[in-house]
């Protein structure tokens, strides 16, 4: 399978980094295409502009620095996120990326009669792995937006009973050694199926 690891998280020694790696490290072991999109590393800029956003509906981004992401879509039949839930969401340059890439032409086109036609059904399968500083109780009473956002919204645009999947190490504020290693070893067994 051809899977597309987005990772977002601005510091190299994060947790999020070993969660990087770990992912990578898993879906090639199983034999998968991986390729790696590091948003803060490849200094991605999410900030839509304003004539960017007068031409959103008329085609694909003109700015050339977005092809390769969007190119990277087009290959991909598996997406994997990894980030940090920041305020219960997206880091912000997570979203820039969906604002600027998941675009008209890339991902969607507008119907003629209204609505929203896919040009990325071939994605199969869409997960998250992610660290949430607070508990899941907490997590789930605030609504999860960051999940929402990609397993019901993103998921959506993907490929008809897209599969999904959600991991996260919850009230991360206060995790051990011990509560890391048993996560990665987690994302580690679940991403073999992934």
């Amino acid at each position: 399978m051809r899977v597309l690891v987005v990772y977002c998280h601005p510091v190299p020694e994060s947790f999020c980094a070993a969660l990087r790696d770990a992912a990578v490290e898993t879906l090639t072991a199983r034999g998968d295409e991986v390729r790696l999109v590091d948003l803060y590393a490849e200094r991605f800029d999410p900030v839509m502009q304003p004539d960017e956003r007068r031409l959103y509906n008329d085609g694909p981004p003109a700015d050339p620095a977005l092809k390769p992401y969007s190119d990277h879509l087009k290959w991909a039949e598996a997406v994997l996120f990894v980030y940090p839930t920041w305020w219960y969401g997206l880091p912000a340059m997570l979203k820039g990326f969906f604002d600027r890439v998941w675009a008209t032409g890339v991902v969607f086109e507008l119907a003629p009669k209204g609505g929203i036609v896919s040009r990325v059904g071939h994605i199969r399968r869409i997960g998250i792995v992610t660290t949430c500083g607070a508990t899941r109780f907490l997590s789930i009473l605030m609504g999860q937006p960051g999940r929402k956002t990609i397993l019901r919204g993103i998921r959506a645009l993907c490929g008809m009973r897209a599969r999904t999947l959600y991991l996260a190490h919850y009230d991360m504020d206060r995790s051990t050694p011990e509560s890391r290693m048993a996560f990665l070893a987690k994302v580690r067994g679940r991403l073999r199926k992934f």
